[in-house]
């Protein structure tokens, strides 16, 4: 099925290999559209039509800018990308990624050929796992002393805080830096990523490492392990492990 230029647009979710349609049964596309296979050069492209009222260059530039919109293009687009790595190696592809048919979409896949291939290989038979390091807040300081000498005891108090924080600082900076070459060291790759929003955390301490590793699906349980391992080791700080995940940060390429 080829879709209608100039009403719609191919979606691309993932590029994958040896994808069997029925890998992807019972999951629907966005807007509720079926799912594709455009299969090309020993690649599996999966997809669906899309309206370009809603995605098309001028909408999607406003859509984007629509957390509600974009929350449920994330979720829908998420879905589809899991349930075909549930089925084998998946490289996949940056949100709103599209091309006008399914012409264009082999064409990517063209273009794409030998780099989709090598991220292919590093993944197949590998997921993502992330671990994040959080330390609390400080502890409210006392109240400086009062009365005779109050104005010492303050700068001294205001001294003593101010180099509290500093090796404080040091000494969770090194420990995110700790633990995540003791998880690199027993993975297959790693990717430093920016600490989140503690909006997003909805925690008030500082984050000191949020790290993506990928992991052979058959050493998943090892490393939880020593996740769990180094969380006994360091009760100072809260360390949070997700996953196993589609490699979304060792498989996206750098898309043009």
């Amino acid at each position: 099925m080829t879709s209608s230029v100039g009403e719609t647009a191919r979606y691309l979710y993932a590029i994958s290999r040896e994808l069997a349609p029925e890998a992807l049964a019972g999951v629907g596309g966005l807007v509720g559209a079926p799912l594709h296979v455009v299969s090309h050069r020993g690649l599996d492209a999966v997809v669906s039509d899309v309206p370009l009222a809603e995605f098309g260059e001028l909408a999607l530039k406003q859509n984007l800018e629509n957390l509600s919109w974009l929350e449920r293009v994330a979720r829908g687009h998420d879905e589809v990308v899991h349930a075909a790595a549930a089925a084998g190696p998946v490289a996949p592809m940056r949100l709103a990624t599209m091309c006008l048919d399914d012409d264009g979409v082999r064409a990517r896949l063209d273009e794409w050929h030998d780099a989709l291939h090598g991220v292919l290989d590093r993944v197949e038979g590998r997921a993502e796992w992330s671990v994040k390091v959080l330390v609390p807040p400080p502890e409210p300081a006392a109240a400086a002393a009062s009365g005779t000498g109050s104005g010492v005891a303050y700068l001294q108090q205001k001294r003593a805080e101010q180099q509290e924080r500093e090796h404080r600082l040091a000494r969770t900076s090194n420990l995110g830096e700790q633990i995540h070459q003791d998880l690199a060291s027993i993975t297959v790759a790693s990717r430093l990523l920016s600490p989140q929003d503690p909006q997003l955390t909805r925690y008030a301490g500082t984050m000191v490492l949020n790290g993506a590793y990928l992991v052979d699906v058959a050493a998943g349980d090892r490393f939880q392990r020593r996740v769990r391992e180094l969380a006994a080791a360091h009760p100072e700080a809260r360390i949070e492990s997700g996953g196993p995940w589609p490699p979304y940060s060792f498989a996206v390429l750098e898309q043009t």
